[in-house]
């Protein structure tokens, strides 16, 4: 059966019938595989616009072709469907849906559920009875937690089992860890059970971001040991206390006032989307994380937002109902407000989560790049296309650039790139014949006349971009010649600042300077280029006056012209060995007349 049968016998119908509700719908395929999972404020609506045949993207058009079958879920609120829509990604990892891609494990902090219970850092979260807090993706925010804890309280590290009756059975010895002052000893009864789990409990409070209510807390037990003149008791607690407040101004960065706030930043490139989270209390950030997905369909940056943060809030079980975004997205979710900060310290949290999100796409970028250099030069090309309103990245460019001294010896050279790199068997060099090496308009309309001829009348390869060294003007003669040449080329200007170094680009199709980041690695690829086509013509030209002015100390012998000088010095390479070369020698290369005149020149 085909999909407009399957549509017209039993998803249409069910389309017809949807209600105007929150929910989700799923599509199925032939074989009943679940293959897409959407959410929608109004399920009739949403779904009915996959089925429209106008405006339909090709990803849209593939996903369709597809559909067999239709189910769907009614809930209450929007909300609901967003829960229900992450909860039926995770069972189905339906193909279509976006991905997360979550590929690492980072640590987080358990606390055993033991009757003395241990704190320790794991990765590995699936056990069962224990409490686990984070994970913490910056693993220097991990050990500074565990170093106020090792500092601020003694909880033991050893693995015994320890309980009260074996305490009290006399099971246990303490251990080096007691002596060095690391440990209470609990094991032997130095330290009361009660006590310990106070310990417990307020590393707990640390741990969920409340340090300055635990702060607060223990001001007020100082003052009470001081009005019972219990000083030495209260100094402890000063000490703990002076811990807890180093870690929290060290960790503090927006004012206290923010509290339980989740904060959410997004970006994208052509694949993935990228999203960073940061949880804040009490004006610190005890939770950050930066994810990617895996673009499967069309989907909009908040489709993706909203995705996240369902994501987010579930896993690390935020409670917050304010979330500060870029953008408000159009979902009303009971509950939750949004905030789009424009000033102050919320904007502050905002930027250094976009930050982040720079930073995870800066260095994903470098490590593909790393691992498949091609791929990084055909993104570069992607770039120049988009910069200059290309439909395809240019896989061929060329690029021309003359040379001479006052009009002298005039040259020009052109190099070729083939996917970002240098094809040097394609380089060519041209003297210029017109005699107008002064004029370098002149000189690149006889060069690119002479390329483009040459390679249309023999079937070459035209390039995708035509580069010309010299700006706007040199811009113009390439289109000029084009034009006469009667072919289409995309055609780019290279700048110089008056140091003669790469500035920018100049796109043919505007005449405006493209906006090419100075720092960039694609400005880097076009000063490359230019480099390099200045290098050749630059090392052609000096070759070419070398040897004008090796063979003009022949032309000044009567009866020895420039051909026949350019013959000796192409035999002989210099003329101290045409001084030296024998009668015969001379005779062979230039006859015997002309030999006479320059064995008795140099003999004489």
């Amino acid at each position: 059966m085909r999909f407009t049968e399957a549509y017209e016998t039993h998803i249409k119908p069910i389309v017809q019938n949807l209600p105007e509700k929150p929910g989700c719908y799923q599509y199925l395929d032939e074989t009943g595989t679940v293959i897409y999972v959407g959410k929608a404020k109004n399920l009739k609506r949403r779904v009915s616009s996959y089925f429209l045949r106008e405006g339909q993207t090709q990803k849209t058009k593939l996903l369709v072709s597809h559909i067999w079958d239709l189910k769907y879920l009614v809930v209450e609120t929007e909300w609901d469907a967003l829960l229900l829509e992450n909860n039926l990604i995770k069972r189905y990892k339906p193909r279509y849906n976006i991905l997360l891609k979550d590929d690492k494990t980072y640590p987080s902090i358990c606390i055993t559920r033991e009757e003395f219970p241990r704190v320790f850092k794991v990765r590995n979260t699936s056990a069962k009875g224990m409490e686990y807090f984070g994970p913490y993706s910056h693993v220097g925010t991990l050990n500074m937690l565990m170093d106020l804890i090792s500092k601020a309280y003694h909880v033991r590290t050893c693995r015994l089992p320890i309980s009260t009756d074996g305490i009290h059975a006399n099971k246990y010895h303490e251990c080096l860890e007691y002596h060095i002052h690391r440990c209470l000893a609990p094991c032997i009864g130095k330290q009361s059970h009660e006590e310990y789990i106070g310990q417990i409990n307020e590393i707990r409070e640390i741990l969920k971001g409340r340090s300055a209510d635990l702060s607060r807390s223990l001001v007020e037990q100082m003052k009470e040991l001081a009005g019972k003149l219990e000083f030495e008791k209260a100094q402890k607690l000063k000490e703990k206390y002076d811990i807890i407040q180093a870690f929290t101004e060290k960790s503090r960065v927006v004012d206290m006032s923010l509290d339980n706030v989740d904060v959410f930043s997004i970006g994208e490139d052509e694949s993935f989307v990228f999203l960073n989270y940061m949880h804040v209390s009490n004006g610190c950030i005890n939770q950050a994380f930066t994810f990617e997905y895996k673009r499967r369909m069309d989907e909009s940056l908040e489709d993706v937002l909203l995705l996240g943060m369902v994501e987010m809030k579930t896993r690390y079980k935020s409670t917050a109902r304010e979330i500060i975004v870029p953008f408000e997205p159009s979902a009303q979710l009971n509950g939750i407000f949004w905030t789009v900060p424009q000033r102050g310290e919320k904007k502050k949290l905002l930027d250094l989560s976009e930050l982040n999100v720079r930073q995870y796409r800066a260095d994903r970028l470098k490590r593909s790049d790393k691992l498949n250099p091609e791929q990084k030069k055909v993104r570069l090309l992607g770039e120049l296309a988009s910069l200059l309103g290309m439909e395809k990245p240019p896989m061929r460019i060329e690029c021309f650039d003359n040379s001479h001294i006052q009009g002298t010896n005039a040259v020009a050279a052109c190099v070729v790139y083939e996917g970002g790199k240098p094809l040097k068997k394609e380089y060519r060099l041209y003297n210029i014949k017109s005699g107008v090496g002064g004029d370098d308009y002149a000189s690149m309309h006889e060069v690119l006349t002479r390329r483009w001829k040459r390679t249309v009348e023999e079937g070459g390869k035209l390039p995708d971009l035509v580069l010309v060294d010299g700006g706007k003007g040199q811009m113009s003669v390439a289109l000029q010649v084009a034009d006469s040449l009667g072919i289409s080329l995309e055609i780019g200007g290279l700048v110089k600042n008056s140091r003669h170094r790469t500035e920018g680009l100049i796109s043919a199709r505007t005449g405006a300077q493209a906006g090419v980041k100075p720092d960039g690695e694609l400005f880097r690829l076009l000063e490359q280029m230019q480099d390099e086509v200045h290098r050749v013509a630059i090392s052609f030209h000096k070759n070419k006056r070398s040897k004008s002015m090796i063979s003009s100390q022949l032309t000044e012998i009567s009866g020895i012209g420039q051909t026949t000088a350019e013959t000796l010095i192409r035999t002989f390479k210099s003329v101290k060995r045409v001084s030296a070369a024998t009668f015969d020698e001379l005779a062979r290369t230039i006859g015997k007349s002309k030999a006479q005149i320059v064995f008795d020149h140099f003999r004489i």
